[in-house]
């Protein structure tokens, strides 16, 4: 039995789509296990690249069955989108290709509404949503007023729900926000026609996945986002609103912890984040903005500059321990390459002692200060390498840094965006 949890390390983007895809060749079945289209992975295979938001990276294989686990939260529109663009590049999808849980909850224009709609309510302290309806959907989902897709299958259930939550949104949307209500009768009769389309992709994913697991099928959970955007573990209240450490693959796929045999964390060579929220190693200076454009560090989603800085070990100590990682990826050193010295962080300086673990306080945050180990840099050769061996030597350092002070073995190591540029360091 295989059966093992792909997730981000660090505050997402760290290269999962590529890593996803990769070990994907060896694997059976690929289940996203939370989050919805406000994720973005970027896949290049051979001259050609592709952008996935909410459909399973896996999909680009032929052979392989993707599954939307329940944990997921689907908006109906941005999955037929996604299916037509993956269409329109060649990539064929099909129900015995592609299946989608009925336990899914369902995103609705009003949880986009209102998304946007306290979002800038918030103003100076909005939280930076892509103001796609993630937060909402689970609020709902929490609060048991979700619409799942199991109820879009039923015209009688899916009208009978939708109908109190949009008496309940638009009151709201009106009353708080004085904005013009939504239509009943728009948002039924398209949703119905996305339900006559959705329902071939439909099961109970959570069997199939067990029964994939039970005839010893190889099963990859891909997470989206980052272990720093985890609505428990993250730098609350920037964060996402599901479990992206590998705990939450179990619940969102719908399986016992048991069956999941290991963790691979993704992490970059350096650190970036999108939005608000603590940053201890932030570069705001012409490194920083070097390390940007070198690094195409601009959001597959939203399309924004990400903000970058020096590699944060005590984050990468912090995903080992609440996702109990047992190998780690480090991607695009080649951005790094060409400077003449590096950074890494190995603590936090913090009142009078030194910290090697991430707090939960962002007012305590606020006061660490990243103590430093600095290492001597390479160069673009590195992109070069298709063996261990013939990563530079100062590269290797950095690597074994990283090994030594997480306590993780590095399986992989990525040098560049493409499948071939990809190292296999040990067997995972």
């Amino acid at each position: 039995m295989s059966a093992f949890v792909v997730l981000g390390a660090q505050w997402g983007d760290e290269g999962k789509g590529k890593m996803t895809d990769f070990l994907a060749e060896e694997a059976n079945v690929v289940v996203r296990f939370q989050g919805g289209n406000n994720a973005g992975h970027t896949v290049e295979v051979g001259d050609k690249q592709y952008k996935l938001h909410l459909i399973p990276s896996g999909v680009l294989y032929e052979d392989k069955l993707n599954v939307i686990g329940n944990g997921v939260v689907l908006d109906p529109k941005a999955f037929f989108e996604e299916v037509g663009y993956l269409e329109d590049l060649g990539v064929k999808i099909t129900p015995e290709k592609l299946i989608v849980s009925d336990r899914a909850q369902l995103i609705m224009p009003y949880h986009k509404l209102l998304d946007k709609l306290k979002e800038k309510a918030r103003g100076k302290n909005d939280i930076g949503t892509t103001g796609k309806g993630i937060g909402p959907c689970y609020t709902d989902k929490a609060e048991r007023s979700g619409i799942r897709v199991c109820d879009l299958m039923h015209k009688e259930v899916f009208k009978e729900k939708l109908q109190e939550n949009i008496r309940l949104k638009n009151e709201i949307i009106t009353k708080v926000y004085e904005e013009e209500p939504l239509n009943f009768d728009e948002i039924y009769n398209e949703y119905i026609a996305y339900g006559e389309r959705l329902r071939p992709f439909v099961q109970d994913a959570s069997v199939r996945v067990y029964d994939e697991i039970k005839n010893n099928s190889k099963v990859l959970f891909e997470g989206a986002q980052g272990m720093l955007l985890d609505i428990d573990y993250g730098t609350y209240p920037y964060v996402t609103s599901s479990n992206t450490i590998a705990g939450g693959a179990s619940a969102g796929a719908g399986i016992g912890p048991t069956m999941i045999t290991g963790a691979v964390g993704i992490a970059k060579a350096y650190t970036t984040r999108v939005g608000k929220g603590p940053f201890p190693t932030e570069l705001e200076d012409a490194t920083g903005e070097w390390i940007r454009e070198k690094g195409k560090e601009f959001g597959v989603t939203t399309g924004r500059a990400r903000r970058c800085g020096w590699l944060d070990l005590v984050i990468l100590k912090t995903s080992a321990r609440v996702s109990g990682l047992t190998s780690l990826v480090v991607t695009k050193i080649d951005t790094l390459a060409g400077l003449d010295k590096l950074k890494v962080c190995t603590g936090y300086k913090f009142e009078d002692k030194v910290i090697d673990y991430f707090p939960a306080s962002l007012e305590d945050l606020a006061k660490c200060e990243p103590v430093y180990e600095e290492f001597d840099g390479w160069d673009d050769s590195v992109a070069d390498a298709r063996i261990y061996e013939e990563l530079p030597e100062n590269a290797k350092k950095y690597l074994k840094k990283i090994e030594e002070f997480t306590g993780v073995q590095i399986g992989i190591v990525s040098v560049g965006p493409r499948r071939d540029q990809t190292i296999v360091v040990h067997e995972i």
